[in-house]
């Protein structure tokens, strides 16, 4: 007779595995990820001086199916994906259509204006300039440098 160690960790992990997968095809169905479709749109932030820039990637997408919201801490993006995929050989048409809503809410690193945002969509390329607030630009903080009683 042979004694094998039971690691009570190796099934947690794969409990935890199997609990992720099962929330992922929930969300999004298995078929979607499997075609390389992003769940979210991905962004790229970039802080300046006077503002926040977001670059967000939404391809596939037109302007009337998203909704965009700002914040003075946060930006809230919510859109529907409608994809569809035709191919003919020999004669025969195949379609594939691929629907899924989806949102993101990104934080911002400062308070913004948010009734100066613009924004730009184009090519699927959501960009958005989000001024900061002039609490933000002037914002200076003194740092104590006393060494505490020991």
């Amino acid at each position: 007779m042979t004694l094998v160690r039971w690691n009570n960790w190796q099934q947690m992990n794969s409990l935890h595995r199997q609990m992720n997968r099962l929330f992922d095809d929930m969300l999004v169905p298995s078929t979607l990820i499997e075609r390389n479709l992003p769940r979210v749109p991905a962004a790229e932030l970039q802080e300046t001086e006077d503002a926040i820039h977001l670059k967000l990637e939404l391809p596939g997408i037109e302007a009337k199916d998203l909704d965009v919201q700002v914040t003075q801490n946060a930006v809230s993006i919510k859109g529907e994906r409608k994809s569809e995929t035709k191919t003919e050989e020999k004669g025969r048409t195949v379609t594939e259509f691929h629907y899924g809503k989806f949102q993101r809410v990104i934080p911002l690193p400062a308070h913004i204006q948010n009734t100066n945002v613009t924004a730009e969509y184009k090519d699927g390329i959501l960009n958005l300039t989000l001024p900061k607030s002039e609490q933000e630009k002037n914002k200076v903080v003194k740092v104590n440098l006393e060494t505490p009683a020991a």
